[in-house]
């Protein structure tokens, strides 16, 4: 599986306010660390079992970690870092994902190394048509005492000849990723 870490801590690169929510109110941050039954108001981890599989496992009780926000699709629009696979349709998501613990979150040497060992380890999963990209950015989380923190986009893709084999891929990658994250933690023992 391909794998890459970025960090984007530039004035114009996207940031996360925690709690957030649409205009419409369409869509707002629901804390699953807290509250895990409101995992059944997310549309996407309706739509996709994968998905809520993996928030329920990254906001649970054993994890280190907390979501903030995920999306899910499909899309036959290949980029040109998409070409290496030569599929012609990908699935992709993302999960904003932060250290569940106030300190952690806080430390940008604790963030950038997590998503480096992430990305290696990923890279160490069995060769697929999937790509994953862990991207360090900056968060702004009004529920704790220091506001300003960092929080992790984790991108994935799996690509296939169609809907039903990108998606295939995607949730076998999400898969691998999650087995790394526990890997990861198991290894520094953080809780």
């Amino acid at each position: 599986m391909l794998a890459e870490w970025t960090v984007e801590l530039g004035a114009n690169d996207p940031r996360l306010e925690i709690p957030w929510a649409l205009e419409d109110g369409s869509s707002r941050f629901l804390d699953l660390k807290r509250q895990p039954e409101l995992l059944l108001e997310i549309s996407e981890a309706c739509a996709y079992s994968e998905l809520a599989e993996f928030l329920n496992w990254a906001n649970s009780p054993e994890s280190p970690f907390e979501t903030a926000k995920c999306d899910a699709w499909t899309s036959r629009q290949i980029d040109a870092e998409d070409e290496v696979f030569g599929e012609p349709c990908k699935f992709g998501s993302y999960v904003d994902l932060l250290f569940a613990d106030e300190d952690r979150r806080s430390q940008f040497s604790e963030n950038e190394h997590f998503v480096q060992a992430l990305a290696k380890l990923v890279r160490h999963a069995p060769e697929m048509a999937s790509a994953a990209e862990f991207t360090l950015r900056h968060c702004f989380d009004h529920r704790a005492k220091a506001e300003e923190c960092f929080y992790i986009t984790f991108y994935l893709h799996g690509y296939g000849e169609d809907e039903t084999q990108a998606r295939t891929r995607w949730a076998v990658a999400l898969k691998m990723v999650q087995n790394a994250m526990r890997q990861y933690c198991a290894s520094r023992t953080v809780r």
